[in-house]
């Protein structure tokens, strides 16, 4: 426990080390920053907190909403600094400036604000809403300093030395001066700022003979973000991956990497892979930012009746739990939501994972690492001597990880794993087609969830209709099965981007086995086989539950026909 703010609260006598703990790990449990949590939790009011900090810093605290501040000062820091750090400017000259905050700053990011703005800055404290008022009300719109940002880039190719070298240079040394340059810091602060705000799962960057692109998946689609020249791509690439600790000499094999950042108050994780093509490195930047995902079980958006029966099932002795589905189908956060149900003092649990997405504790985690050896059949062989009640494996691939998987099931523990299949009963089959002997497979195996996400219609804009005929044809369904409930979708507005959806939710089907599907596996029947007696003995399939979401008003017709 090395938080500052903690630090501070313990020598002023607000709390007391065992105190400060249980912050921390509240904290953590409910993704907040430890500042977040101290004013949540009452320990002290806001003022009396920006004091403590002012002291400990050797500054002051200000009050902010009072303070009548000059569009020349304002024009002191970029936008995207504003935005990205959560200060706001309110005093400056040429060669220094003063910037309100209202957390402690990390020295490394002290020092980038001193290269990026090349003046000597000094940091005072006032309140977060007031902070956060001023960016809005003087930064205005963030599309309009991605243009700003772009015009800038270009005009700096001829005034910036470092950026006039690299484009079209191929030495590292330009390269390496180039990725540094401040406008190159500046306009990467603000890519990773805007996926961040706009809830990317990934952000991608990709170049081409002609072209440029910059496009972000929000919601499981891509949108692209205006992109400056081509000639600036090697020194945008360069810089990720000087932020990754990726070897920047190296473009003729792939690489992978990891960035952990605060952008905007919260902290971020970002996974990098870097793939070399014919116009230069692709780049992909996943987003894990824990603060706006919940590991609830009870959030996860289960129909009551599957709530149900999984709370049940996994709190069997021992068996294998499995959930399936396509990349990026929320198996991963479904896994760890079930896995936080189950964590308590009495059971020991061990994750490996390739790589680990969520810091929990009480879960000894394991990254896999194939290019040290460290394999999903080594670590879990080695799980094994480390007495676990309850494992999770990151996936299932092959028919050793299978097969210890089972085994583990056999000797008394519970195992969670994902498998990439397109149904509940596809994932019943594939590990009978790796080899798994299927008498092994019916005794262990104890329930496979299979899920998709769908977009959600915007709230903002969500408008009623009637489905024609046409439309309840392509479902399968019947006027009367509807009962004369109205179909949503999204006029398009500002708030969803003019996509007519904001934000996801999961549909599901939950195949529970029981005794005429353990001598189905044990026959080898066919997967159609398996799904149909699942459906007799009450198995709702995905698109029944997506029907359910599109009569609730979640989510649309096209939605369901396109993922189930």
């Amino acid at each position: 426990m090395n938080d500052q703010i903690l630090q501070i609260l313990i020598q002023n006598g607000y709390i007391d080390e065992a105190g400060a703990q249980d912050i921390a790990d509240l904290a953590k449990t409910e993704s907040k920053s430890v500042r977040r949590q101290v004013l949540d939790s009452g320990v002290l009011d806001e003022d009396s907190l920006l004091a403590a900090m002012a002291a400990y810093q050797d500054t002051e605290a200000i009050d902010l909403g009072a303070m009548t501040i000059d569009t020349e000062v304002t024009e002191a820091i970029p936008a995207s600094t504003a935005r990205m750090y959560n200060v706001f400017p309110v005093a400056a000259d040429d060669s220094s400036v003063t910037l309100a905050t209202f957390d402690i700053v990390d020295p490394r990011i002290s020092d980038e604000m001193l290269f990026t703005l090349s003046k000597e800055v000094r940091f005072v404290f006032a309140r977060e809403k007031d902070v956060m008022d001023r960016i809005s009300q003087y930064y205005g719109d963030s599309n309009e300093s991605v243009a700003d940002m772009i015009k800038s880039l270009g005009e700096g190719m001829t005034d910036d030395e470092a950026l006039a070298d690299a484009a079209g240079a191929n030495d590292i040394a330009s390269m390496e001066n180039a990725a540094n340059s401040s406008a190159i810091i500046r306009f990467v602060n603000l890519v990773l700022y805007q996926g961040v705000v706009d809830h990317a799962a990934d952000i991608h960057i990709e170049p081409f003979e002609n072209d440029f692109k910059i496009r972000y998946r929000v919601d499981g689609a891509l949108y692209e973000m205006k992109a400056p020249d081509v000639k600036m791509a090697p020194a945008i690439i360069s810089r990720v991956k000087i932020l990754a600790n990726l070897n920047i000499a190296e473009r003729r094999v792939p690489q992978d990497g990891r960035i952990a950042l605060t952008v905007a108050g919260r902290p971020v994780d970002l996974r990098v892979s870097c793939l070399p093509t014919a116009h230069g490195e692709s780049v992909v930047m996943r987003i894990l930012d824990q603060t706006t995902t919940s590991l609830d079980l009870e959030n996860v958006g289960f129909a009551e009746d599957i709530y149900e029966q999984i709370t049940m099932d996994i709190e069997k002795p021992n068996g294998i739990f499995i959930v399936t589905g396509p990349t990026g189908s929320g198996k991963t956060t479904t896994l760890y939501s079930v896995l936080r149900r189950i964590n308590t003092i009495d059971s020991k649990l061990l994750t490996a994972e390739e790589p680990v997405e969520y810091n929990v504790d009480g879960i000894v985690q394991v990254p896999i690492d194939s290019r040290a050896g460290n394999t999903f059949a080594k670590v879990l062989r080695a799980f094994l001597r480390q007495d676990p009640d309850i494992m999770m494996i990151g996936e299932i691939r092959d028919l050793e990880t299978a097969e210890i998987a089972v085994q583990a099931a056999l000797t008394g523990h519970f195992v969670f794993s994902t498998l990439h299949t397109n149904d509940a009963a596809g994932a019943v089959m594939r590990l009978v087609d790796m080899n798994v002997a299927p008498y092994l497979l019916s005794s262990t195996l104890e329930a496979v969830l299979g899920q998709r996400l769908v977009r959600t219609v915007c709230r903002e804009c969500k408008q009623s209709y009637e489905p024609d005929d046409e439309t309840l044809e392509r479902l399968e369904m019947t006027r009367d099965q509807i009962g004369g409930r109205p179909f949503y979708f999204g006029r398009g507005c500002k708030t969803c981007n003019g996509t007519g959806y904001k934000g996801r939710k999961g549909v599901f089907e939950y195949l529970r086995m029981s005794n005429p599907l353990r001598e189905l596996v044990n026959n080898r029947a066919p997967t159609l086989i398996i799904r149909e007696k699942a459906r007799e003995l009450g198995m709702r399939t995905m698109r029944e539950d997506g029907i359910r979401s599109i009569l609730d008003g979640y989510t649309t017709v096209d939605e369901v026909l396109r993922y189930t």
